[in-house]
C-alpha cells in the first residue's frame, strides 16, 4: 500500500472523545484493502487502544510513520508536520480569524489540507458529516436549561429540572428515556400556568433540526405552522398536556424589500441584496428557540442584538426564555451567541443592555445554550455515525499518490474539490483564502 495511515488523539478540550473511525472499520479496511493504520494512543477516546490493535492497526503515541493523518477537531499548531496529509474540520473556508494561523502553518509545512465539511455532492449536500446528533444533544441541553430558567425568573417547577446534562447520561437510549419519562409525567400531570403554551420554534429543517426535532417529539406536541402562531395565541385555546412545536423555514424568516413574492433560489443567490429578517416578529409566540441553520454574511440573520433589545425593551411580556443555539457561530445568526460554552456549563445569560454575558442563572435576560461541540456529548453513537460516511472514501485515499502535481491527482471530485491546500500552495478553489491570510 502506498500510504500509511494516522489517526490522532484529540485534545482540544477534554470532552473531545470521539474518532473519525471506529475500530470494527478500521478491522474491515485492514482485512479487505490490506490498509495499514497507527492509531495514536488516546485515554479520553471512547474507544479504547486495545480494541484498535484488536482490529489489527498498530498503537503508538507518534504519528511520524503516518503520512496521511485523520482527525476530528482543529489541529494545534506544534504538532503539524512537515509533507503530511491532514484531513479534519479545520474550519477555515469562510476565512476564520482564529484558524489563519493554523492554515498559514500547513502552507508553510508544503503539507497538504482536506475538509470534510467540503466532501459534498454535486448538489453541494455534505457527504461525511456527525448526522444529527448536534441537534439531539442540543434539545436535551435546551430542554434543561429551559426548566431551570423558568425556575429562576418565574419561579416555576417543571419536569424539565429532572434532565440531565446530555453527557451525563450513559448512551442515547438512556437520555430519549429520560425524555420520554417526562412526556408521560406532562401528559398525565400537565405543565403549570403560568408558562402555557410551551411553544418551540425551530429555525431550519436540515440534520440538525431534525435531530432536536425527534428529541422534543418524544414528548406529547402538537405541530402549529409558524403563520398559524399569532392566531393561536389570540384564542388562548392552551393546552397544559401538550409542548407546541413550529417549525421555520427560509419563507418565514425573510421576505423581500421591494415586498415581492418569496423566491428560495433568489434567496439562495441574492441574500441581502433583496431579502430582509422578519423573524423577530415571532419571538413574542415562542418559549425556547432552536438554531440550526447555517448562516453567513451574505444572509439577514436570524435574530440580532437590535431585535433581542427591543424584545425586552417593549411593553408585551417576554415569553422566550432560552435559545439553543446549535449552529453556534460566534455572532452570526444568532448575533446574541457571543461565546461558547463548555458541555458541563452550556448555558449562558445575555444580558440585552449591556451586551455581556454572564453565568449567574438568576441575572435578567436571554438564555443561550452554545456548545460548538455537541456531538462530543454522545461520543460513541456519533463517531459510529460519522465512520459510516468515511469509510467508503478510505480505499481511495489510502492508495493515492499525493507526490503528484493536484491537477494530476487520481481522486473523484467530491474528495479533490475538498483539498483546501496541496502540497502547500491553496488550490484553485480556494486562492480566495489567500486575502483572509494576509490580515494575520
Amino acid at each position: 500500500m502506498l500510504n500509511i495511515l494516522g489517526m490522532r488523539l484529540e485534545d482540544k478540550n477534554k470532552w473531545e472523545r470521539r474518532a473519525p473511525l471506529i475500530p470494527k472499520h478500521v478491522k474491515e479496511l485492514v482485512e479487505k484493502h490490506e490498509i495499514q493504520f497507527i492509531i495514536q494512543s488516546s485515554y479520553i477516546r471512547i474507544f479504547e487502544d486495545q480494541e484498535y490493535l484488536n482490529a489489527g492497526a498498530d498503537v503508538s503515541t507518534s504519528l511520524d510513520k503516518a503520512n496521511i493523518i485523520f482527525a476530528i477537531k482543529e489541529i494545534p499548531l506544534p504538532t503539524l508536520k512537515e509533507n503530511k496529509i491532514y484531513i479534519f474540520f479545520s474550519h477555515t473556508i469562510k476565512g476564520q480569524r482564529r484558524n489563519m494561523p493554523m492554515l498559514k502553518h500547513i502552507l508553510n509545512l508544503n503539507s497538504t489540507l482536506i475538509d470534510y465539511e467540503r466532501i459534498v455532492n454535486s448538489k453541494g449536500f455534505r457527504l461525511i458529516f456527525f448526522g444529527n446528533y448536534a441537534g439531539l444533544a442540543g434539545m436535551i441541553e435546551t430542554l434543561r436549561g429551559y426548566g431551570q430558567r423558568v425556575l429562576a425568573i418565574d419561579g416555576v417547577k417543571t419536569p424539565f429540572l429532572k434532565l440531565k446534562h446530555t453527557y451525563e447520561y450513559s448512551d442515547l437510549s438512556e437520555a430519549k428515556q429520560a425524555i420520554s419519562n417526562i412526556g408521560s409525567e406532562i401528559q398525565k400531570n400537565g405543565l403549570p400556568e403560568e408558562i402555557i403554551p410551551v411553544v418551540v420554534g425551530f429555525a431550519g429543517y436540515g440534520n440538525v433540526s431534525k435531530g432536536a426535532q425527534s428529541i422534543l417529539d418524544l414528548l406529547p406536541v402538537i405541530e402549529i405552522s409558524p403563520t398559524e402562531l399569532e392566531d393561536f395565541w389570540k384564542t388562548k385555546d392552551f393546552s397544559f398536556n401538550h409542548i407546541y412545536k413550529s417549525v421555520f423555514k427560509e419563507e418565514h424568516m425573510v421576505q423581500r424589500k421591494d415586498q415581492g413574492k418569496f423566491d428560495l433560489q433568489d434567496y439562495y443567490k441574492s441574500g441581502l441584496s433583496n431579502y430582509e429578517g422578519i423573524f423577530s416578529s415571532y419571538t413574542p409566540y415562542l418559549s425556547i428557540l432552536v438554531n440550526g441553520i447555517y448562516w453567513s454574511e451574505k444572509y439577514p440573520r436570524l435574530l440580532t442584538k437590535k431585535h433581542i433589545r427591543d424584545m425586552f425593551q417593549s411593553k408585551m411580556p417576554v415569553h422566550l426564555r432560552i435559545i439553543g443555539d446549535i449552529s453556534c457561530d460566534i455572532e452570526g445568526g444568532i448575533e446574541a451567541t457571543i461565546k461558547v460554552t463548555e458541555p458541563d456549563n452550556p448555558m449562558f445569560i445575555y444580558d440585552p443592555f449591556t451586551e455581556k454575558a454572564s453565568h449567574d442563572g438568576k441575572n435578567e435576560g436571554l438564555a443561550i445554550i452554545a456548545v460548538d461541540n455537541l456531538p462530543c456529548e454522545l461520543p460513541r453513537e456519533s463517531s459510529t455515525n460519522f465512520s459510516n460516511t468515511l469509510v467508503p472514501f478510505i480505499p481511495i485515499i489510502a492508495k493515492t499518490d499525493f507526490n503528484k502535481p493536484f491537477e494530476d491527482l487520481a481522486l473523484p471530485p467530491e474528495l479533490k474539490n475538498a483539498i483546501i491546500v496541496h502540497q502547500g500552495k491553496l488550490t484553485p478553489y480556494f486562492q480566495y483564502l489567500d486575502n483572509f491570510l494576509r490580515e494575520i
